[in-house]
């Protein structure tokens, strides 16, 4: 099964960006392998051949989809390729081959002007490194690209003051980047990067220069702000735990290609070969697990029985199920019973999960 078939899931969603046998090579010459006669289709060995005359494949033959509203998170160790793929998928870094849709648009065809133009009105970007302007307040950082868009002062100014109130800095729109935390000139960068007012949301481990507690705060403050605007967003990470957080649908990459597509829940259930089981063997199974997997058949009458949702996560089961130690019906996503949970089906299902032998080192 290829990454892109590993999407199933979600696939009559409506798609908002796509990314199609992308390839970054660095190299002498990276555009020989791709004219009609070099390409091949076994990604594999295109790359060990590249490897073997002197090119680097930092990205192999990438291929995904990101629906509307969705939380897509790319995942991996340093020197997996994730940022690399961001890159290209913003044409910070322009790619060897593929193609990089955004609403059907190949943006791989489109002219330097026109490119300016995209990000300028369809693009926000967040990265690891704040970039703001020290001589700028905090109004005016965040209002810097609608200057460039060559908005009126009038609007520039109302636009950012309500993204500096989405992300709770009103009252410091006067302060400079060096009276601010790390945690509040991440904010500005955030908001700078929403005044614009985004089709699609780049976000390259935004918060891993910040400390844990404010970490967790940001990865917060970054789910409220997504609730209340439902973007389509790609986020860059090599934290388990905050992808576990935060994303909707997940790829784990290794040495520039993707390994795995699909749920926190299903590759940490269902991983497909013994990286992304490592990958995973320290998340607390009983945070993915859902309702819907730990199901028994019912027992006598459930009339008079609680009703949760499948998508409900198990560690939120626990309270439940001290109030109804008798069991809850668990309901499908059409509204109709899959059948009950009780105490011992909940233990018994992550009993069975802790049965996954040691996968050792990577």
């Amino acid at each position: 099964m290829t990454a892109l078939e590993q999407q199933a899931p979600d696939a009559g969603r409506a798609v908002k960006l796509s990314c199609r046998n992308l390839w970054k090579v660095y190299g002498p010459k990276p555009d020989y392998y791709f004219d009609t006669k070099g390409y091949q289709i076994d990604a594999d060995a295109l790359a060990a051949r590249m490897k073997k005359e002197g090119h680097i494949p930092a990205a192999i033959d990438v291929s995904f989809d990101v629906h509307v509203g969705e939380i897509f998170v790319i995942m991996g160790l340093s020197g997996s390729g994730k940022s690399t793929v961001v890159r290209c998928l913003s044409r910070l870094v322009d790619s060897s081959h593929g193609a990089v849709l955004l609403d059907g648009e190949n943006l791989l065809d489109k002219t330097e002007k026109e490119l300016i133009d995209i990000r300028r009105h369809k693009m926000g970007m967040v990265f690891q490194n704040f970039g703001l302007l020290p001589h700028l307040t905090v109004l005016e950082n965040v209002a810097f690209p609608l200057k460039l868009q060559g908005l009126p002062p009038d609007e520039q100014r109302e636009r950012a003051e309500r993204v500096i109130k989405l992300v709770n800095l009103q009252g410091r729109e006067d302060a400079f980047p060096s009276q601010l935390s790390g945690g509040q000139q991440q904010r500005v960068g955030i908001a700078r990067s929403l005044a614009v007012e985004p089709d699609v949301w780049f976000l390259d481990e935004p918060f891993s220069a910040l400390d844990p507690l404010i970490r967790r705060q940001m990865q917060d403050e970054f789910l409220r702000i997504q609730q209340a605007l439902h973007k389509s967003i790609v986020f860059i990470t090599h934290d388990f735990l905050e992808a576990l957080r935060i994303a909707d649908r997940m790829a784990i990459m290794r040495d520039g290609k993707i390994v795995q597509i699909g749920t926190p829940e299903e590759l940490i259930l269902n991983p497909v070969d013994d990286y992304v089981a490592q990958f995973t063997s320290e998340v607390p199974r009983i945070r993915v697990l859902r309702a819907e997997a730990c199901v028994v058949a019912a027992d006598g009458d459930t009339s008079k029985m609680a009703h949760v949702p499948g998508a409900m996560v198990a560690e939120s089961l626990i309270s439940k199920l001290s109030e109804n130690p008798a069991g809850l019906v668990v309901d499908g996503a059409d509204g109709q019973a899959l059948g009950v949970v009780t105490p011992v089906s909940l233990i018994q299902t992550l009993a069975g999960m802790d049965d996954t032998p040691d996968t050792g080192d990577f």
